[in-house]
């Protein structure tokens, strides 16, 4: 899964980015620290190494309000004795360190706990092969570069008529990696380079002031929306806010920009993790198998998208990752696993354990996605006489015990078809199953965050205003 240094660089940029491709020391390093805990007493045991560069930039004004860089390496190992277990972590290793770290973290556990579902991942589900997923553009930029993508956003924002101050435009880059290796055999790395540029723009004066924002991300600079457009729609954004009116109570179609779309996936999601299932904490626990959505609906999990800001091809536990459809035609197909929530359940992972190096796995998505629809937001939108467009969500509100939905909510509203005046400080209220019953999605599909989702409109949901 790793790629080579892109001869065009630098001598100096060269040396730095190819010791920090080179991840021959930090896979040695977790390879001591198994073979220390299995000494040590553990009967089983793995250990993650994860590297690190990030740098990046805020620009106010014009002018650079702050520049930070950093660098390091972290390891975390879990030993399992029996039925106990214990993860230790640390970010200096030298002398017989490992040893050390090894003996305390078997002593933690012996002293924790039984848990009858711990243990490493069934070897039989081990990743063997390790697809190519394009994941590193090994060019790290230079400050100065950083500065200019900055500058370039936040002037675009300001070059909007009406934008009348920044809130800053910030520019970041950095690689990161981790190597994982079990007491079972398994041995995999992978490295992940990642670029952003965002900018938030205010316009209006005194109370009467909004802001709004823009922002991109990739894993190749190649793939990253241009400074001059982010800022531009910043600033576009930021002024069709003002003047927002208020609106009187209602019931009315909702349709959800792609930008928040994205978190109706998210609520589903979190609802179908094993962990919340398990607990028997989330309003979807009796509902696998069932027709959630119309039988349009495919809602996808794919860590093995080309260039996918999520993408991996084996999980914190060295399982083989897959692209599954988490609702295929309106029906609930899966839960989230990890090898222990699956013992728990009675089930079998799914390949979606998540860790960091202070922690045990728990299950997680990749890269998902709500397929498109055939219509276009304004055929969509069409035949309402009256309602919401939603551009911002506020809040939190949403529980997953019982899948009550409200949140803050601002947007446009929309009179016979089409978006009007500016709308703020709402709420929009429901229920999460019926919103997914309800759901129908447009056809303007972009691959832009970690969770994505075209245009969306929900029939009936209780707006609460003035």
């Amino acid at each position: 899964m790793n790629s080579s240094p892109n001869a065009s660089l630098s001598p100096s940029q060269k040396s730095t980015t190819s010791g920090l491709l080179d991840q021959t020391a930090l896979s040695t390093l977790a390879q001591r620290l198994v073979e220390a805990a299995k000494r040590a007493g553990a009967d089983a045991a793995d250990a993650v190494a994860v590297r690190g560069i990030s740098q990046g930039v805020e620009i106010r004004d014009g002018k650079v309000e702050e520049s930070e860089r950093s660098e390091g390496d972290d390891v975390g190992l879990r030993v399992l004795v029996g039925k106990r277990q214990a993860v230790i972590s640390t970010n200096d290793i030298s002398g017989d360190g490992v040893a050390r770290l090894a003996e305390r973290a078997v002593a933690m556990a012996k002293v924790a706990p039984d848990d009858e579902y711990v243990g490493l991942a069934d070897p039989s589900l081990l990743a063997k092969d390790f697809p190519e997923l394009d994941l590193l553009d090994p060019q790290v930029p230079s400050v100065s570069e950083l500065e200019r993508r900055a500058q370039a956003a936040e002037a675009a924002a300001f070059a909007v008529k009406g934008v009348t101050k920044s809130n800053g435009a910030t520019a970041s880059a950095g690689i990161g990696g981790m190597v994982l290796v079990t007491s079972t055999g398994f041995h995999g790395s992978y490295l992940r380079s990642s670029h952003g540029i965002s900018v938030t723009a205010i316009a209006g004066e005194g109370t009467g002031m909004e802001r709004d924002y823009d922002f991109t991300s990739a894993i190749h600079v190649s793939d990253l929306a241009s400074p001059e457009s982010v800022g531009r729609l910043a600033g576009e954004r930021t002024v069709a806010r003002l003047n927002p009116r208020k609106v009187a109570t209602c019931k009315v179609p909702v349709v959800f920009d792609p930008r928040v779309a994205g978190s109706l996936v998210g609520h589903l999601i979190g609802a179908v993790n094993g962990a919340s299932i398990a607990r028997k904490t989330s309003f979807l626990k009796d509902h696998l198998g069932q027709q959630l959505f119309d039988k349009s609906i495919r809602i996808i999990d794919d860590p093995l998208r080309v260039r996918g800001l999520r993408s991996q091809a084996f999980d914190a536990e060295g399982v083989v990752t897959k692209k599954q459809a988490i609702i295929d035609d309106g029906v609930l197909t899966t839960w989230l696993l990890d090898s222990a929530t699956a013992r728990e359940l009675g089930m079998a992972t799914t390949g979606h354990a998540h860790r960091g190096v202070s922690s045990s796995p728990s299950p997680g998505p990749y890269n998902l996605h709500l397929e498109a629809g055939k219509a276009t937001p304004a055929e969509l939108m069409s035949d309402i006489k009256e309602g919401f467009y939603v551009t911002d969500l506020i809040g939190s509100g949403v529980n997953g015990v019982t899948g009550d939905y409200s949140r803050g909510a601002a947007g446009f509203w929309i009179e016979n078809g089409e978006l009007t005046y500016a709308v703020s400080e709402v709420t929009i209220a429901g229920h999460l199953l019926e919103i997914f019953k309800s759901m129908t999605p447009a056809n303007d599909l972009v691959f832009k965050y970690g969770v994505n989702a075209p245009t969306v409109r929900i029939e009936g949901l209780t707006i609460a205003g003035r």
